[in-house]
């Protein structure tokens, strides 16, 4: 009878919010690395030691980052609700969180992926620059080929944050499993759902974890 109840439960319940995350996931994976990405590069490419140096640019960008970062994400969250619901059209639902997680996952994205582009060795930069390589080629030639397995360690991190800005999301009515986890679960006692979330999240988790070391070692 209780694992009757419980794969009801399931099918009617987790499955759907389980799917809502996978959603919000994998979206605010694909913006978040595209804003993070472009950030990182600026970041890299303006530093003292950059490509072509400029220090106004680079505090600019490196102040707005760390300002986002500063911000609890429920705090952003809400804070931007006036936006989120001007470019979606809502502030609730899977696509809602996908825009907010994207303010505060990017500058998370950024600095993870900067730190992964410093781990170049300057000297192959020189040596590219030597043989009369553009700033194109040296950026994406060399900087972002060769810090591959880096990024690669450094953005499973990054999609676990992501996972974890899912789920606080769900609380401010995205969906998925954090609202599962509250609505269903907590506000209603009710353990099996309660736990049963939060054993699909730690799943995930080590599933991200598991994949991202082993491509990781791959790529080394």
């Amino acid at each position: 009878m209780y694992q009757y109840e419980f794969s009801e439960l399931f099918e009617r319940i987790i499955l759907p919010g389980l799917l809502d995350t996978v959603v919000m996931l994998l979206g605010s994976f694909v913006t978040c690395t595209l804003v993070g990405f472009t950030l990182a590069l600026v970041l890299v490419t303006t530093d003292a030691h950059g490509l072509r140096p400029n220090r106004a640019v680079h505090e600019i960008v490196s102040t707005v980052i760390s300002m986002l970062r500063s911000v609890p994400f429920i705090i952003l969250a809400i804070s931007i609700i006036p936006l989120t619901r001007l470019v979606v059209g809502t502030s609730i639902g899977v696509w809602a969180a996908v825009f907010a997680i994207t303010f505060a996952g990017s500058p998370l994205i950024a600095r993870l992926l900067e730190s992964a582009f410093k781990e170049v060795n300057p000297s192959l930069v020189e040596a590219a620059r030597s043989f009369g390589a553009s700033d194109w080629q040296i950026t994406f030639r060399v900087i972002v080929t060769e810090s591959v397995p880096a990024i690669v360690s450094q953005m499973t991190l990054g999609v676990i944050s992501l996972l974890g800005f899912t789920a606080v999301a769900g609380t401010i009515g995205a969906g998925g499993l954090g609202a599962v986890a509250l609505t269903y679960g907590y506000q209603n006692f009710n353990d099996q759902i309660m736990y049963g979330t939060v054993a699909i999240l730690v799943v995930m988790v080590i599933g991200i974890q598991l994949g991202g070391n082993a491509l990781y070692r791959r790529l080394r």
